[in-house]
């Protein structure tokens, strides 16, 4: 693995961010794991959380410039990266939307940079239908911005149905034609856990749910 996704998987332990044990997800299938992007609750573990980020699109090499995050997770992600390439040198303009469109003030679904004429970033935690990225890459393109990928943190990489062998991640890059980057995805938690003595034990169960639910990706 590379150093970004080693340190990203090390520190979504130590924030409880990742966790192990047995969990039922939206789609009711029973996950031997779980990722909870809400647990990087503070300003050390939310920046080093953006150097990952920006460790992983520098070895995608996708090219951007403006970052913006899909309410309500991708806000504070797409800020912290903003912030990360801003100490590393480059100062990124920052857009995100809102759920329900505000009818004072200053209107509208869109805050933050004017998105015309821009190739957009979309940063966000993780891909599973899909929708707020669909709602996302459709509200760009109403502002004038041509989505240029999807930056998330951790790809699941399952099917998104039973009969079908892409993942969510996959099913969006594929409909929509943009490249999607994860700073780390299953088989890369599977290493992880190969290589720690103390989570060795859950090996087997991560084994046993991708062969169940993997994507074309993990085989």
């Amino acid at each position: 693995m590379t150093d970004h996704r080693t340190r990203f998987l090390q520190l979504a332990l130590e924030a409880d961010a990742l966790r192990f044990g047995e969990f039922t997800l939206k789609s009711g299938r029973v996950s031997p794991y779980f990722f909870n992007a809400g647990r990087f609750d503070s300003g050390v573990a939310i920046a080093t959380l953006a150097g990952c980020y920006a460790d992983a699109l520098e070895a995608a090499g996708v090219e951007f410039d403006l970052l913006f995050g899909p309410a309500y997770k991708g806000i504070p992600l797409a800020t912290a990266l903003a912030c990360e390439y801003a100490r590393r040198g480059r100062d990124l303009p920052v857009a995100f939307n809102r759920k329900e469109a505000k009818a004072h003030g200053e209107g509208g679904l869109l805050i933050g940079a004017p998105l015309a004429g821009r190739r957009v970033l979309i940063v966000d935690d993780v891909i599973t239908a899909g929708t707020a990225i669909r709602e996302a890459l459709g509200q760009i393109a109403e502002g004038g911005g041509t989505v240029a990928g999807i930056v998330i943190a951790l790809d699941r990489q399952e099917r998104v149905a039973e009969d079908s062998q892409e993942s969510a991640a996959q099913r969006v890059a594929r409909e929509q034609d943009v490249p999607v980057v994860a700073i780390a995805g299953l088989s890369d938690l599977l290493a992880f856990v190969g290589q720690s003595a103390t989570l060795a034990a859950e090996r087997e169960r991560l084994l046993a749910y991708r062969a169940r639910h993997g994507s074309d990706t993990t085989r």
